[in-house]
């Protein structure tokens, strides 16, 4: 190991090309943090662990890629290209049959019927709306927990705390047309949320603005980690469903 600091590190590997080991031990434990922050259940066959080593991939690729003098923290230039490298596998895995996102399609659209015609959703709506029984209905909801992978709310680790992806990016100077287009889809998103039921919007409150991980969650709430990526998943595609009527009305 070397006596350099992270300034130094990325000076030398600039230069020289020497001490590019010692940077990904260095990042290795962002990989975890990025992992941490998908709701995925590994298919059958493959662990965390195995999730964790295909992130391996991306923050290789990253610190060959990264170019320090542009300005950017490394985070914000590694966490998509390690998220983009675990989901490249996952998909090589081809761990969502074709079955199983009929069946997430037919739940979302089976939501959104209700919505329309009801103005509200539960679970027996649902079931009924399906023609499924209660075991078939939760097994097609952990498909759906599975089926949204990335975060909505994504934050980029920083020395000094953590700081909202979209802070990360570029800065084109927005019309004010834009901000107030952009404020409009804040203020319909903060209304959707309040016409989740509570278990949904609490599950997505902890989950994107306290950012518990889901086995921290699980313990709030009262539930077992699968149980919570099951309500994380229905939680999405209920407000999936309420944005959509929104938009269409």
């Amino acid at each position: 190991m070397t006596d350099l600091n992270e300034n130094e590190l990325w000076q030398e590997y600039s230069k020289s090309g020497k001490y590019r080991d010692e940077l990904i031990m260095k990042y290795l434990p962002l990989i975890k943090y990025v992992a941490g922050r998908m709701s995925v259940t590994p298919p059958q066959g493959l662990d965390f662990e195995d999730i964790l080593s295909f992130g391996v991939f991306g923050l290789i690729d990253a610190v060959e890629k990264f170019d320090p003098s542009k300005g950017f923290v490394f985070q914000t230039y590694a966490i998509p290209r390690i998220r983009g490298a675990i989901l490249d596998e996952l998909r090589k895995c081809d761990w969502f049959s074709r079955t199983g996102r009929e069946k997430v399609q037919k739940f979302n659209r089976a939501m959104e019927k209700i919505l329309r015609d009801k103005g509200e959703m539960n679970d027996s709506l649902i079931m009924e709306e399906m023609g499924v029984e209660a075991d078939e209905y939760y097994e097609i909801q952990d498909l759906a927990a599975r089926g949204f992978i990335t975060s909505l709310d994504e934050t980029t680790p920083l020395e000094d705390g953590e700081v909202p992806a979209e802070a990360t990016l570029a800065d084109d100077r927005e019309t004010a047309a834009e901000r107030l287009d952009d404020e409009s889809d804040k203020q319909v998103l903060r209304e959707a949320l309040e016409e989740l039921p509570e278990r949904e919007r609490q599950m997505l409150s902890l989950y994107y603005y306290e950012g518990l991980t889901l086995k921290e969650i699980g313990k709030v709430m009262g539930v077992s980690e699968s149980r919570v990526s099951q309500i994380h998943g229905k939680g999405l595609s209920m407000l999936r469903a309420i944005l959509r009527g929104k938009m269409n009305q």
